[in-house]
């Protein structure tokens, strides 16, 4: 019974710390944009590097 005196707390201290990490990244802009990293992946950049390749 005395672990649970300890895992309480480290859980406690946990499950806060990724609440505080989601709502400082909602607050910075990760997620305004979600649409545009979809359609990023999809764009061939590297076209333009091989036609500069001899």
């Amino acid at each position: 019974m005395d672990v649970i005196l300890y895992l309480l707390p480290i859980a406690l201290a946990l499950g806060l710390g990724g609440l505080f990490a989601f709502l400082w990244s909602l607050r910075n802009g990760q997620y305004d944009d979600m649409e545009g990293a979809a359609h990023r992946v999809l764009s061939d950049d590297d076209v333009a590097t091989r036609e500069k390749r001899p």
